[in-house]
């Protein structure tokens, strides 16, 4: 647990996850710890995770490093896939569950729901991108 690098980016993400306890359970009216373990929600978790990691490396080793470079590409990798591939996965589950209740309403046919919601809102990512640079500005 010596390694800043390792610690740091994942009491990142632990927050980001606690805090969509908070932010699921406003959104609900009721206390709700069923996003903790989810994929999607406010704050975006791998982002802080990533941006955090990328903060720390470029405090630590300079914005000159290779290391910071590859960060910095993982971290773009993380956001677009959380905005953009994620989250239209999630689009095309939702409409996917509609064509689902649709055929069991018609014709009686059984399927199970597929997961809808797999991404990010831009404000999501954000918001995991703002939480992420404070941790890693802070350790």
């Amino acid at each position: 647990m010596s390694n800043q690098f390792i610690w740091v980016p994942a009491l990142a993400w632990a927050a980001a996850q606690v805090l969509k306890v908070g932010t699921d359970s406003w959104r609900r009216h009721r206390f709700s710890v069923r996003s903790i373990g989810l994929s999607g929600g406010m704050p975006s978790s791998h982002t802080a995770m990533t941006v955090c990691l990328t903060t720390i490396l470029g405090r630590r080793l300079g914005t000159g490093s290779p290391v910071f470079a590859a960060a910095v590409v993982l971290t773009v990798v993380v956001v677009y896939d959380a905005t953009g591939v994620r989250r239209a996965a999630g689009q095309q589950g939702l409409i996917l569950n509609q064509m689902i209740e649709d055929l069991r309403s018609h014709l009686g046919l059984r399927y199970e729901r597929v997961r809808a919601f797999l991404g990010h809102t831009p404000y999501e990512v954000l918001a995991g991108i703002l939480l992420g640079f404070l941790f890693g500005m802070a350790f």
